[in-house]
């Protein structure tokens, strides 16, 4: 569940276009988990950032989510990826 600022649920409509911050070490290889994660998608997907020594990339995963399930299931498999460090 995702709580806003005060602690209530978000009421999120569906369809709605979601964004995931996704990190990892490197922007290959975390596009090519993005790929493997939603095979049958349409997304974009931006560099978001690059850490100062260049550690650590991130970008920035937009698409539309047809549900709270989707939703948390998309955020999972990003998540368990062994070339994902973070997902925000």
């Amino acid at each position: 569940m995702n709580f806003d600022d005060y602690g209530e649920k978000l009421q999120l409509e569906y369809p709605c276009e979601w964004t995931y911050k996704v990190i990892g070490f490197s922007q290959d290889d975390v596009q090519s988990a993005i790929s493997e994660a939603i095979p049958k998608k349409p997304y974009r997907v931006a560099l978001s950032n690059k850490s100062k020594k260049g550690k650590y990339v991130s970008l920035n995963l937009e698409l539309t989510v047809e549900s709270e399930i989707e939703r948390n299931t998309i955020y999972t498999a990003l998540k368990t990826h062994s070339e994902i460090k973070m997902v925000l």
